[in-house]
């Protein structure tokens, strides 16, 4: 294990337990977060984006702010739904952020997950064209997108500009060199791990994953969809080393305020259910314990094992000092214990 960040979905409520009781607090609590984490030495601030949710949803305004604040971190998202994205315009919100950090983002994209609304994507102005799946028009944006960001001259000048042109077909602005590498895509199932190596992007997989009906344990199936991945991306010829990440909720348990939260157990286990109306999935367990059961598990965990970066899922409603807490208890006593730094 190479690397290890946290993952937060951002949530804010006003139920009277939550420290994030609005939409400011959990936008600048992401950033304190992501300031104590560099702090703390961890390597990545990652955040996942739901629309038409009392979550985060516009990554790139907070990713360009928590650039500003840090010097060192990486910084992502895990991931954005392409459904709803306009490439172009994605792509110069992700050239300023990207150049603003010094060119730490490591963007995760996927085809999304279920929604707050019915075809929320709609509202946003995207239709799927003829034949095509909300899926496949998510894979369309994306491809347009990584299409784009190898910064090739595409739109003819005007003949009467305000300002000079350089020669030749134009691009968008800002173009941040370096970034088509840090693209990651989201895949559930072994197939579309495959195709994302196919084009190039290095993968996330999460705390769930499509069930293949084999009974094996989630971190077992996941181990599958990684090795899918290495395979398909040898067998592409990309020249330089991919990247995998995987998401995991862990929580040492070394204070009482530890094991008040996450002590009493029930996660244990692997969980399946339906995450929409046809497909099946395998939802991760929860990893709680003392520090030294910790290291014992983490160390059967297949997937942990063939990732070189681990996403410590955070309990954002908990507040920041908490958080950094939770951070700073697996980086102390346990991540050494299984070969990070």
């Amino acid at each position: 294990m190479k690397r290890i960040g946290f993952l937060s979905f951002g949530h804010w409520s006003a139920s009277p337990a939550s420290q994030v009781r609005s939409a400011a607090d959990a936008h600048v609590q992401s950033v304190e977060l992501a300031v104590a984490a560099e702090e703390l030495g961890a390597n990545g601030a990652y955040f996942r984006v739901h629309h038409f949710a009392r979550q985060l949803a516009s990554p790139f305004p907070l990713l360009a702010a928590i650039g500003a604040r840090t010097s060192r971190i990486e910084i992502g998202t895990a991931v954005i739904d392409m459904r709803y994205e306009n490439p172009l315009y994605m792509l110069e919100d992700a050239g300023a952020a990207d150049v603003l950090a010094g060119g730490r983002l490591q963007l995760g994209i996927s085809r999304g997950s279920p929604e707050q609304v019915v075809d929320g994507w709609r509202y946003f102005g995207y239709r799927p064209a003829d034949g095509e799946t909300d899926a496949d028009m998510a894979r369309r944006h994306a491809q347009v997108f990584l299409d784009l960001l190898e910064g090739e001259g595409f739109a003819e000048p005007s003949p009467r500009p305000m300002f000079p042109n350089p020669p030749g077909l134009l691009r968008v602005e800002p173009h941040s060199p370096g970034l088509r590498e840090r693209i990651w895509w989201g895949a559930a199932s072994p197939e579309t791990a495959a195709w994302a190596a196919g084009l190039g992007m290095n993968l996330m997989s999460s705390t769930l994953v499509w069930d293949d009906a084999s009974g094996d344990p989630f971190h077992v199936v996941q181990a599958r969809h990684i090795h899918a991945f290495h395979e398909a991306w040898q067998a592409a010829g990309h020249e330089r080393e991919p990247r995998v990440s995987v998401s995991r909720s862990i929580f040492a348990l070394v204070n009482d305020l530890d094991r008040r939260y996450f002590g009493a157990g029930g996660g244990d286990g692997d969980h399946v259910g339906y995450i929409d109306e046809t497909n099946r999935a395998i939802f991760g367990r929860t990893y709680a314990a003392e520090p030294d059961v910790l290291v014992e598990q983490l160390a059967e965990d297949e997937a942990i094992a063939a990732a070189d970066t681990l996403l410590l899922t955070v309990p954002n409603q908990l507040g920041v000092d908490y958080n950094a807490h939770v951070i700073e208890s697996v980086l102390t006593h346990v991540a050494p214990q299984l070969g990070w730094r």
